[in-house]
């Protein structure tokens, strides 16, 4: 009699066993497969005691000897009626389940070949890749034998474009870049399926299967076939078998830490699955730079096979059409090859990326591997080439492509080999901050970003444009972060002096190379100056200003600020911080421009006069703007709006709620009387609702009505706050600013409902720290934090205690991290003295770490 309970329990030991195996840890071929087999065996035995008409088969990564400790176990039930086998079917079903093998089944019969194959050709794909389990097997032959008989050319071709359609989707939701910080093993580009798509596409192509009755996975067994019937470098072999096996290694190890099928490679899973590896020396950044280098070897493998699929299957072009470039080089269509097969210089190969660029082509196969090879030896050699800086700097002032140009270089390792400053760049990231990818793709994503704003009508774009020598820009963006690999605190003045000599080395003039050095100097000055300061004082002006050589550094330094912004990922970039970047960038313009101080700049434009000439302006209106002296009030709110909160103000309402939605936030704006304590007050009310606050402003009129506006999400959903909220949330800043609620414990009641959830939305750590800055009539504070629901009611609650007011504020947050600056007095209105700077940031930090 079958033992269910038995089989349930080796399972469960079985699977310790092979994964907790540190001699199988090294080889992930070997232990997905052991894991499979084992799985395979308990299922035969349990078809075994049964009698049956129908035939079973695995499918997916069952059926390819690669199941990581918790993967579905797909299987595919084939028979002639599904309805006269529903009850066999069941009975089967039951018996894995109470095995401990929790299947996953679909049920086919004969019809649904040609039904499928007219419908759905994703699901009939799927009946490629089975392997026969037990059961009927001539059910089974019949089967395959009538899939594959199917398979027509027009079919075939109909299944690889929809494969192509499949997998761009597939980019589009999961990463196109093989560099995703916290990647998809399985799905994100250059994960697992990137080899099993050519995999796919190759086996219908030609029609062709793989021997399935041996104890080899079929990945390797693939790999093997490629080798004996492509034109195939060894070398590329082995890397595509090492990197392949590198993903599922980490995979498994995803699995058995998680405890669940998860292929999210998060943060914390690096960590952990970096010290089980051994890495000692940055365990996390080194085990996650060698993922990177093995992603990008199946994603340009993918790349690559896909591209000649592609051609395999468009019209072929006569060779009348093909155009010789050089005596090297030729296109065809928009195909580049290599006349004769033969050992390329980085000179030369630099040339064939010259000609990418400039006639829109990609390379054809051959010459795609040759170049991976040629430079893969360079790099092994520690080759460094003395070759000519003309090709490159050609590429860099191509009229356009020039960042598709770089980042195919960067995805075949040239840039690498040309420039070996870059190489460490390649796959390094920086957990717990705001950014979603590598270094170098970061980088790549920033002037790809700068190439798309000459086809926008926008000031930004217009300046863009504009500009002359294009090539320096995209040099100093291609080198902005060249010194995070060494240092990322004060990156931009170790970059600035690799930048320096990179330039020379390329034989820049001195004025190219001091531009350059500026601009990697000062990259994060214009965004910080803009996001944390108050642009509507003076002092800041005339800072900002004082160490900007010119108009045109200066056009420059906008430019690479809105590059870098908007490359680090698509919700840091928004609306308002465009609006303040763009406010910062035209006042320090007209300073430059008539060689005047801030003070100068400010006393000239009253803020009443910037409004635009087509709007009325009556005295009320006039009065109310240039009683906040805020110009960053004009960028946030209409004039309606505006008009709205003087009518407001002259009803004399104690506190007004408005609620408006922008973009992927909710705006809150409160009107109210001005008190030390307000912030905290209205942070307080904000956090007890449940509402994550990601940025955060402050106006306040001379008469001490204060005006302070929240963009604002929903703490589950991360979603915009429903409608149906909006009373609750109106009354609890109201009672919240009237002294009705106690806020404090309202705060610690709903905390304690917060625990379980906060760990899955704020998983990055990030570093706390707070800094302070002289100012004339001020003490500012910046305040680092990692991000969690609460942070800014508890750091204004601790201002308030330590008896500061906070006169302006700006609240960003980063992803999962928060840079809050606060504009400060004692209660005298005098700055905080230096002495007391220790503990205030003592009693911050520790405000923090409690919350944390």
């Amino acid at each position: 009699m079958l033992d269910k309970i038995k089989i349930r329990k080796d399972i469960s030991k079985e699977r310790e066993k092979i994964f907790n195996d540190p001699l199988n840890l090294r080889d992930a071929y070997k232990t997905s497969a052991l894991f499979s087999m084992f799985i395979e065996n308990s299922i035969k035995k349990i078809l075994a005691s049964k009698k049956t008409k129908i035939a079973l088969a695995s499918v997916g990564s069952f059926s390819r000897y690669e199941l990581s400790p918790y993967s579905d176990i797909d299987v595919i039930f084939i028979c002639e009626s599904v309805k006269k086998s529903e009850d066999e079917i069941q009975n089967i079903i039951t018996s894995f389940w109470d095995s401990g093998i929790e299947v996953s089944h679909t049920v086919r019969e004969f019809t649904d070949i040609e039904k499928f194959k007219k419908s759905d050709l994703h699901t009939f794909t799927q009946f490629f890749e089975t392997k026969f389990l037990g059961g009927n097997k001539n059910i089974y032959k019949q089967w395959r034998h009538e899939i594959t008989t199917s398979l027509n050319e027009e079919l075939r071709r109909n299944l690889i474009l929809d494969f192509f359609t499949d997998i761009k989707k597939r980019l589009e939701k999961y990463g196109k870049s093989p560099k995703v910080l916290e990647p998809n093993v399985k799905y994100t580009a250059g994960g697992l399926r990137s080899v099993h798509d050519v995999e796919w596409i190759y086996l219908i192509r030609n029609i062709l299967t793989l021997d399935k009755q041996t104890q080899k996975t079929q990945t390797e067994l693939f790999l093997k076939f490629l080798r004996s019937q492509e034109k195939f470098y060894p070398r590329a072999v082995e890397r595509l078998y090492n990197s392949y096996n590198f993903v599922l290694k980490t995979r498994n190890l995803l699995h058995i830490i998680s405890g669940f099928k998860n292929d999210r490679l998060e943060f914390d899973y690096q960590e952990k699955i970096a010290k089980i590896l051994g890495y000692e020396i940055n365990p996390q950044l080194n085990f996650m730079k060698e993922y990177f280098t093995a992603t990008n070897v199946l994603h340009r493998f993918s790349k690559t096979w896909l591209l000649r699929f592609e051609e395999e299957i468009s019209p072929v072009l006569s060779d009348y059409l093909t155009i010789k470039l050089d005596d090297d080089f030729s296109i065809k269509g928009r195909v580049i090859s290599i006349s004769k097969n033969r050992n390329l210089n980085l000179s030369e190969i630099l040339r064939t990326f010259y000609y990418r660029g400039l006639y829109e082509a990609r390379f054809d196969q051959n010459l795609r591997s040759l170049i991976i090879e040629n430079i893969q030896e360079m790099l092994e050699e520690e080759d460094e080439q003395n070759s000519s800086s003309a090709f490159f700097r050609e590429i860099l002032r191509l009229p356009k492509n020039v960042s598709k140009v770089l980042t195919t270089m960067n995805e075949l390792n040239v840039l690498s080999a040309y420039l070996p400053e870059f190489k460490d760049m390649v796959g390094f990231f920086q957990p717990g901050v705001y950014h979603c990818y590598a270094a170098d793709e970061h980088t790549l994503f920033a002037i790809r970003n700068l190439e798309k704003l000459e086809d926008t009508q926008s000031l930004i774009g217009d300046l863009f444009s504009s500009i002359r020598d294009k090539d320096i820009l995209y040099l100093a963006v291609l080198l902005h972060d060249i010194g995070k690999p060494i240092n990322l605190t004060g990156h931009e003045i170790i970059g600035a002096e690799i930048a320096s000599s990179i330039c020379n080395k390329l034989r820049y003039s001195e004025d190219e190379i001091e531009l350059v050095r500026f601009l990697v100097r000062n990259h994060l000055v214009m965004e910080q100056t803009a996001f944390r300061r108050n642009i509507d004082d003076p002092v800041t002006l005339n800072n900002f200003v004082k160490n900007i050589p010119s108009v045109h550094a200066l056009d420059m330094l906008y430019l690479i600020t809105y590059a870098d912004l908007s490359a680090v990922s698509p919700a840091v970039w928004t609306r308002w911080k465009n609006d303040l970047l763009n406010n910062l960038y035209m006042k320090s313009r007209t300073m430059l421009e008539n060689n005047i101080t801030g003070e100068e700049l400010l006393k000239i434009q009253s803020f009443s006069e910037i409004i635009d000439d087509t709007i009325e302006v009556d005295d009320s209106l006039k009065e109310h703007i240039d009683a906040i002296n805020n110009s960053g009030y004009l960028l946030q709110y209409t004039i309606d709006e505006i008009n709205e909160h003087i009518d407001l103000i002259e009803k004399e309402s104690k506190t007004s709620v408005l609620f408006k939605k922008i973009e992927q936030f909710t705006n809150i704006t409160v009107i109210t009387s001005n008190t030390n304590s307000l912030l905290a007050k209205l942070c307080g009310a904000l956090t007890i609702n449940d509402i994550n606050i990601h940025d955060a402003n402050i106006f306040t009129r001379k008469n001490d009505i204060a005006i302070d506006s929240f963009n604002v999400t929903d703490f589950r959903t991360h979603e915009p706050i429903e409608e149906s909220r909006y009373d609750k949330i109106r009354n609890d800043v109201r009672n919240s600013v009237g002294d009705n609620i106690q806020i404090n414990r309202e705060f610690y009641q709903v905390k304690k409902k917060w625990w379980r959830l906060e760990n899955k939305f704020f998983s990055r750590k990030g570093k706390i720290a707070v800094k302070f800055e002289p100012h004339d009539k001020y003490t500012i504070i910046d305040v680092f934090s990692p991000d969690r629901l609460g942070l800014l009611y508890a750091i204004t609650k601790k201002i308030s205690e330590l008896g500061l007011s906070i006169h302006f504020a700006k609240i960003a947050t980063k992803g999962d991290d928060v840079v809050d600056t606060f504009y400060v007095l004692r209660d005298d209105e005098k700055k905080v003295l230096s002495n007391q700077y220790e503990l205030i940031r003592y009693e911050l930090i520790e405000a923090i770490k409690e919350l944390l």
